[in-house]
């Protein structure tokens, strides 16, 4: 099935599942519903509706995956997204904690047309203001891989490659203690569950306890340095 025009509704939806995939996490209707801030009796609908257009499968007791199409769509829809964001901070001067919201509203109205104008107004970036990976207009996404900074065991030092950019305060505190992308990070200590890490960034000294809601939405690489 191919679809010109998604509704608002159903994008926020295609872009949560991504989100909650991507970090390996089911999507199941309580997550969604927590992600969305819904009822779950509306996100049971929302699901049967879409699977019955082929956007997505939902496996009982294994939550809710994209399709082909609805990868393709939710890509689409991220990367208008992230371009928008790269385009406010870059372009206009926004801070980088106060643009999400904007480009939450901002994607549902913007053309593709547009969306590529403003990509090669800005050099077609690799990745946003909190490093995450921008879809190329061919609905390509690097595959570079990653894992969320609780998941780090203690003596290992790793690259921030992203950092959660829906809540300001948890922007604002990774960028007051350096965790920011591009960022050399030394993981040090852990609290078992994932409840806090403790890190060193780049060339500091003491460490600093990265609470467990942060940690599980800053994401990170191997590093190159030893």
């Amino acid at each position: 099935m191919t679809f010109s025009v998604l509704s608002r509704s159903v994008e926020d939806y295609l872009k949560a599942v991504y989100s909650l995939n991507e970090r390996g996490k089911a999507a199941g209707t309580s997550e969604l519903a927590r992600a969305l801030e819904i009822q779950p009796a509306s996100v049971s609908g929302m699901i049967r509706r879409l699977a019955e257009d082929g956007l997505l499968e939902h496996e009982p007791y294994r939550g809710v995956h994209l399709t082909p199409q609805g990868h393709r769509e939710a890509l689409k829809i991220l990367r208008r997204h992230r371009i928008i964001e790269t385009f406010l901070v870059q372009r206009l001067g926004y801070p980088w904690d106060d643009v999400h919201d904007e480009a939450e509203r901002l994607e549902h109205a913007a053309s593709e047309t547009l969306i590529d104008r403003m990509a090669d107004a800005l050099g077609n970036p690799a990745t946003d203001p909190h490093g995450a990976p921008i879809p190329t207009r061919d609905g390509e996404i690097d595959p570079t891989p990653s894992r969320s900074l609780d998941e780090v065991l203690p003596g290992t030092r790793v690259l921030v490659r992203s950092v959660p950019d829906n809540n300001r305060e948890r922007l604002r505190y990774c960028k007051s203690v350096g965790l920011v992308p591009g960022a050399q990070v030394a993981v040090t200590d852990a609290i078992a569950d994932g409840d806090s890490v403790a890190v060193v960034v780049g060339a500091g000294t003491e460490p600093v306890w990265i609470e467990g809601t942060v940690a599980r939405r800053v994401t990170v690489s191997e590093s190159s340095q030893p």
